[in-house]
């Protein structure tokens, strides 16, 4: 028996909150991919409002009469986003869970989760909406490549291996610099603790195993306790662990001192979670740390969340440093939160700064991109001993552009910027591209024309340093870019250059 519902299912007494901006664009720009785009997918930073785009497309689709799902990454998301269809009035939905008291399988709108579905198979939809898409279940993969409806996968970290098979469109809602200067996110202000030494610690698939992270992590516990006793401000906070046992004995030390914390993992009973988020979500909550080592990463909303504690040392998995440490990015207005400090235990600051620091100005280009980011092994040899601090504000750490104040480090270019078209570059008074990754593309458009294919990355590498005076993004594959027509200010500066060389001048663009 399904539980009982209005019989009303026009869905126009929905209550949507008018969206931002960014949101109706990403709303407009997915619409349009629809067209020619079966699977969609959505990179929408932290605070963006993912599930909100993601309903109001489901709620655009329930006006038209089409069936419509929303899934959830893991079934205690399950509830949460079902409280949120209830906000924005879409009152007249079923929830596919054995027991569940919305359980009613003939409404037109459906919440389940992977795991759900997993054992109770597929009911027909016209529309799905997938969140966290990246995770790849099985029984989502299979289905969306086989399936009738049109799919739109959700995900601010789209970094997983295969994604770019599975969707053929990629829309970026927005970026997290972006969201900053709209005082949606806050600043990360980074403190460098304690560090966990993981020089010679064992490894498997290149990143470090879990028992070397919590044998090397146990070292330095009482020095987690002490400097969030000195750093932390009492602000409420997360802690992410290598394991579980590393959890526990953190736990029990900042029990110990009176700092009432509390394990959120995989092995925390479900009334024990409830208790826990019904305390953790007051403002004036007196447990004042959860610590976990995954469970709380993904889809964890507590905007007031001011500190995080990663004491998680990664070498590989960039997507995963992000979605920790965005559960303190989020603003919240009402307790008048400014930033959110970064207790960094782990090295990860430093290991990925560079990368993330593209992510949060840039985001992703190609679904690619960001596969690439997450099998990249970062080596401790190699890193920097200390963490530059911005020249303009000081905020650590600091690479090309501060993630603060947005000062940035301007190499000489033979590029000119036309006040009002910041994003144009322009060679001379000619216009050579519409961006950075435009030009890139003319780069590699040429080099596959006049060079050996073993040189043509290189190539083109060099020839976008020549005229923007900087290396193109990591994040930017040579084999992804396609040919496009190149400008004649391009081709004019290229063959310059050459030319200067065959004189015997400097500056030869690669052969």
């Amino acid at each position: 028996m399904g539980a009982l519902f209005p019989h009303d299912l026009s869905y126009d007494t929905s209550t949507f909150p008018e969206p931002r901006p960014f949101q109706d664009l990403a709303h407009k720009a997915l619409r349009e991919g629809a067209k020619e785009h079966k699977n969609q997918l959505l990179m929408a930073p932290t605070g963006s409002g993912k599930t909100f785009i993601g309903l109001r497309i489901i709620h655009e689709a329930l006006k038209r009469g089409k069936r419509c799902a929303f899934v959830c990454d893991r079934t205690p998301l399950i509830n949460q986003t079902s409280e949120t269809a209830e906000r924005y009035g879409l009152h007249t939905h079923g929830i596919i869970q054995a027991q569940h008291w919305r359980y009613s399988p003939d409404l037109p709108f459906q919440i389940a989760s992977a795991q759900t579905l997993a054992r109770r198979g597929w009911p027909e939809f016209d529309v799905i909406v997938i969140d966290e898409c990246h995770s790849q279940y099985k029984i989502i993969t299979e289905h969306i490549q086989s399936c009738e409806a049109k799919v739109i996968g959700l995900s601010a970290t789209p970094f997983s291996n295969g994604l770019g098979k599975l969707y053929t469109n990629l829309v970026n809602a927005s970026t997290m610099h972006d969201l900053m200067e709209q005082k949606i996110l806050v600043p990360m202000r980074v403190f460098s603790c304690t560090q966990i030494d993981m020089r010679g610690a064992a490894t498997s698939g290149g990143e470090w195993t879990e028992i070397a992270a919590q044998d090397r992590g146990m070292e330095i516990v009482g020095d987690v306790v002490a400097e969030w006793q000195k750093f932390g401000d009492n602000r409420k906070t997360i802690g992410f662990c290598p394991t579980i046992a590393y959890a526990e004995e953190l736990c029990r030390q900042f029990n110990e001192v009176g700092i009432l914390s509390a394990v959120f993992t995989s092995d925390t009973k479900d009334d024990e979670r409830a208790e826990f988020l019904k305390e953790y979500r007051k403002q004036e909550s007196s447990l004042r740390i959860l610590l976990t080592v995954e469970a709380l990463a993904k889809g964890f909303d507590v905007p007031d969340v001011g500190c995080i504690i990663d004491c998680r040392p990664m070498r590989k998995s960039l997507s995963t440093v992000i979605q920790m440490w965005g559960r303190g990015l989020r603003s919240s207005i009402e307790t008048g939160k400014t930033d959110c400090y970064l207790l960094d235990f782990s090295g990860n600051i430093i290991r990925f700064k560079d990368d993330f620091e593209e992510i949060f100005f840039n985001g992703l280009s190609a679904l690619n991109m960001g596969e690439k980011l997450d099998k990249t092994i970062r080596k401790d040899d190699d890193e920097p001993k200390d963490y530059k601090g911005c020249p303009s504000c000081g905020r650590k750490p600091f690479s090309k552009r501060c993630m603060a104040c947005g000062f940035e480090i301007v190499k000489p270019s033979l590029t000119e910027v036309i006040p009002g078209q910041m994003q144009e570059i322009m060679i001379g008074k000619k216009k050579a591209a519409n961006d950075p990754l435009h030009l890139y593309a003319q780069c590699c458009s040429y080099s596959r024309k006049h060079s050996a294919e073993e040189k043509q990355r290189g190539r083109a590498a060099h020839i976008f340093k020549d005229i923007y005076g900087d290396w193109p993004s990591r994040l930017w594959d040579f084999n992804s870019i396609p040919d496009v027509p190149i400008t004649a200010a391009v081709l004019g500066k290229i063959k310059s250059k050459n030319i200067a060389f065959n004189k015997g001048g400097n500056g030869r663009l690669p052969q």
